[in-house]
């Protein structure tokens, strides 16, 4: 069994992966803050902190909140902006030679678009993880990830601005996540990703106000992983896009589950925080589990839990 080399590639639309391992958006930083615990060329793909037009400084502090199997974030998508992004993140990594896809946000459907178009000839740059999801903010994004038309929409406009492969991250607070992957799929989508943090708030005993400056924040990590374990099982029923998986993703045993429920990959968020060498241990389970159990490839693991 040992003499077994599994093969972890997989595709997500065009773009080839060496692994099904990502990391996610806003819990890796640009890659450089993590290059002293892991090896990033090991990574299936980097998905960089989320890019807007302009530099963001984001919400006011307090923005963390810790809280029982989970984290609650209103970071408020703090971020340099495109222009920094280019100039001082991307020669870095160029260098390491990682896949590199772009989370980008925006206020509007043309700064989208933008954005888009500005990274669609940058070197170095694998593919963009449209943002239409995120919780922590007042405007923008999430506003998109509620509403199946607007989310078609933007798809729709960020497609033809781009060549490059179009992943677009959904909203757990919704209704019907299936409904809203379909959506995006029909907008031209070569693959969702799923889901982004879930609304929750804390409130402080001592003062009897809410703790986070913003009053909500984005709840992840284990907490919400059989709601994301859900999610995607129900919206790769509905696509025939690949679905990536995310959502308190702390083990090699967690990503097996995901590739089951039909997830083609996954992205690794929170446990970044609590163990920066996750995504490496969770590529080594991975592998030893198939030689355990003679799989030869990665696609056999996924979706087989539709098959019983």
């Amino acid at each position: 069994m040992d003499s077994i080399t599994p093969n972890l590639a997989v595709n997500i639309g065009r773009l080839q992966l060496p692994t099904p391992i990502l990391t996610a958006s806003g819990t890796f930083g640009y890659g450089r803050e993590y290059e002293e615990f892991t090896n990033l060329s090991n990574i299936g793909a980097i998905v960089v902190k989320g890019i807007s037009l302009q530099a963001r400084s984001g919400n006011p502090p307090p923005r963390i909140v810790e809280t029982p199997c989970g984290l609650l974030n209103a970071i408020g998508l703090e971020n340099v902006g495109l222009s920094n992004f280019i100039e001082q993140k991307m020669p870095y990594l160029r260098q390491m030679q990682c896949r590199v896809i772009v989370n980008i946000l925006g206020d509007s459907n043309e700064e989208y678009c933008q954005l888009a178009d500005k990274l669609n000839d940058i070197e170095g740059i694998h593919g963009i993880e449209l943002n239409i999801s995120c919780p922590n903010v007042k405007k923008g994004g999430v506003a998109f990830g509620s509403n199946e038309k607007m989310a078609q929409k933007v798809t729709q406009s960020v497609r033809k601005r781009t060549s490059l492969p179009l992943i677009v991250k959904l909203s757990p607070n919704v209704t019907d996540i299936a409904a809203m992957a379909s959506a995006v799929e029909e907008g031209g989508a070569d693959a969702v990703s799923l889901i982004n943090t879930i609304i929750g708030m804390a409130i402080s005993i001592k003062t009897g106000k809410p703790i986070l400056a913003n009053t909500f924040g984005g709840l992840s990590g284990p907490a919400i992983k059989p709601i994301a374990l859900r999610m995607v099982y129900q919206a790769s029923d509905r696509v025939t896009i690949p679905v990536i998986g995310i959502g308190g993703i702390s083990t090699w045993q967690d990503a097996i589950e995901f590739l089951m429920a039909g997830a083609t990959a996954i992205q690794v968020g929170t446990a970044n925080f609590v163990n920066p060498k996750s995504v490496e241990e969770i590529k080594d389970g991975i592998v030893q589990y198939m030689k355990e159990h003679s799989i030869n490839t990665i696609q056999s693991i996924i979706g087989i839990a539709k098959k019983h």
